[in-house]
């Protein structure tokens, strides 16, 4: 592995690189299905990613029609790899058990382990019998949607396809690992002004964003709509504030501190709720809504902007949900994509369908949405949102630091890349966006 990774650094041509002979084994960050019980008994908070995720030698996986063996230089975490490194909701082995009945090419992912993370930027290494625009050499960011298109659901919207999963949580020989198997629709182009590392921490995020708000198939933002972003300065929410300030909305922000604040006010965010000073707390000490805080709240937005959010930018969950229903304003619409907080939430119905509200479930992003997503990248209208870079042999801590909210932005993970920074092939186009790119890199 040490030449092919040699051999990316030194940016061999793409006949040298399918020359090198490929391992039998690599580096690789997994969970171990005998490890399933571990955290039996324990709350969620106390469960520790460092203990359960592992950097173990694992055989490199077998290459498969329509798909690509890439070499991950750099990775980034999700909360899906938490997910995974706590059993929760469930054991992503379910996932992949159900994978390996599905056939012969469904059955190489269904092992004793499993290879996470759904963010990568690399280089092809192979492709196999059917790939016709990629080829080895290529320098790629990976997008996680992983579908075959076999069912007429697809063809209009592949995240409706029967097939979809996400690449490194519900399929295994994700991205924390020295060769990682992906789909050939998988892969975008590289932003060329960008680092290993950079280019690695926008895939899942930022494209989940972009279908959130910017997309055919959600919220549909459009210029003048005020839109609440809850957590603003994490990954997912540090796009969704680029998105809207790109798209001509107005963004009322929701973060933890004075300095998150700040950098938020620093790329022209007008409208900041630090919630932590105003002591906001939308559920009693049972656990019930609490209606008088949701007003308090409400009360907060319309004095900064003038009216009730247009759209509400939804993720955190149980925590925040009752409060993102009753403060969207009258036919306004709450998109949904996650509950990092917790799965089950409860709101009073009246507020939503007597003030006729919408709640849209949205779930990562198709190819297009993906892929258009990454153009705005390269035209340097987006950037990374990257707080921090753990070496693969950290990716755990990493993990430890998401569960716990240790962090803002993303952290990136260090696979093949030896140190951060490298990877950037136009220093020019860089230089045109070097002051927007060390705002968004300190979101830490």
């Amino acid at each position: 592995m040490e030449a092919i990774r040699q051999a990316i650094l030194e940016e061999a041509s793409g006949e040298e690189l399918a020359r090198l002979p490929l391992p039998d084994t690599m580096r690789a960050a997994v969970v171990r299905k005998s490890e399933i019980d571990v955290f039996d008994g324990l709350p969620s908070e106390e469960k520790d990613p460092r203990r359960s995720l592992h950097v173990d030698e694992v055989p490199i996986p077998p290459l498969g029609p329509n798909e690509v063996l890439i070499a991950p230089m750099a990775s980034a975490l999700n909360y899906n790899t938490v997910w995974t490194s706590i059993f929760e909701p469930v054991s992503t082995f379910g996932f992949l058990e159900k994978l390996g009945r599905e056939g012969e090419l469904g059955a190489r992912h269904d092992l004793d382990h499993h290879i996470v993370g759904s963010d990568a930027a690399g280089v092809v290494l192979r492709t196999g019998p059917g790939v016709t625009q990629w080829k080895p050499g290529d320098r790629v960011t990976v997008h996680c949607n992983s579908v075959d298109l076999e069912g007429p659901e697809g063809h209009e919207d592949s995240m409706l396809d029967r097939s979809q999963r996400i690449w490194g949580f519900e399929t295994n020989f994700g991205a924390l690992a020295d060769i990682s198997l992906v789909r050939a629709n998988q892969l975008m182009p590289m932003p060329t002004h960008l680092s290993w590392e950079e280019a690695a921490s926008l895939g899942l995020v930022m494209a989940t964003s972009y279908r959130m708000l910017v997309g055919e198939n959600a919220a549909r933002m459009k210029q003048g709509d005020v839109v609440l972003i809850w957590g603003a300065t994490g990954g997912i929410g540090g796009f969704a504030t680029q998105f809207v300030l790109n798209g001509g909305g107005i963004p009322v922000c929701v973060v933890s501190s004075e300095e998150k604040a700040k950098v938020l006010r620093g790329i022209g965010v007008e409208h900041v709720i630090d919630r932590k000073a105003e002591g906001y707390r939308f559920h009693d000490e049972h656990g019930r809504p609490d209606y008088a805080e949701m007003r308090r709240f409400g009360k907060k937005i319309r004095e900064l902007v003038g009216r009730d959010p247009d759209i509400v930018f939804e993720h955190p969950g149980r925590t925040t949900f009752a409060a993102s229903v009753f403060v969207a304003r009258r036919g306004g619409t709450i998109v949904t994509c996650a509950s990092t907080s917790g799965f089950l939430h409860e709101y009073d119905n009246r507020y939503l369908w007597m003030h006729l509200k919408r709640i849209l479930g949205s779930h990562f992003a198709n190819y297009h949405e993906a892929w258009e997503a990454n153009r705005l990248v390269d035209l340097g209208r987006i950037h990374p949102i990257l707080s921090k870079t753990y070496p693969l042999e950290q990716a755990a801590q990493g993990a430890y630091e998401m569960h716990h909210n240790l962090h803002a932005g993303k952290i990136g993970v260090l696979v093949g890349a030896p140190e951060e920074g490298l990877g950037v092939r136009d220093q020019e186009k860089r230089g045109r966006f070097a002051e927007q790119i060390a705002v968004f890199r300190a979101f830490e």
